[in-house]
């Protein structure tokens, strides 16, 4: 597990990739996670608790549906992360 940016942001493509069955190359930072082909919201939420097991963090649901895209989401993961460390 990674705690840089570009790490996480690698890190939740690499999630987003096994969780909806598309190749990580597919995917950008900008990605937007509803446009992916298969994304429904039942697999959205595997992504999130998978995000949320790895980073050991539990991710305000406001914060979470608010997201789009993977670097947004990587975003959220960052907050996390600080609020945990402080």
């Amino acid at each position: 597990m990674t705690t840089d940016p570009d790490g996480v942001v690698r890190q939740i493509t690499e999630i987003v990739a096994t969780e909806l069955s598309v190749p990580a190359e597919a995917l950008t930072p900008d990605t937007d996670l509803r446009g992916i082909e298969g994304a429904d919201s039942v697999r959205l939420l595997r992504v999130v608790a998978k995000v949320e097991q790895t980073w050991d963090v539990e991710l305000d649901d406001d914060e979470v549906f608010g997201v789009s895209s993977i670097a947004a989401l990587s975003a959220v993961v960052g907050n996390a992360l600080r609020v945990r460390a402080a």
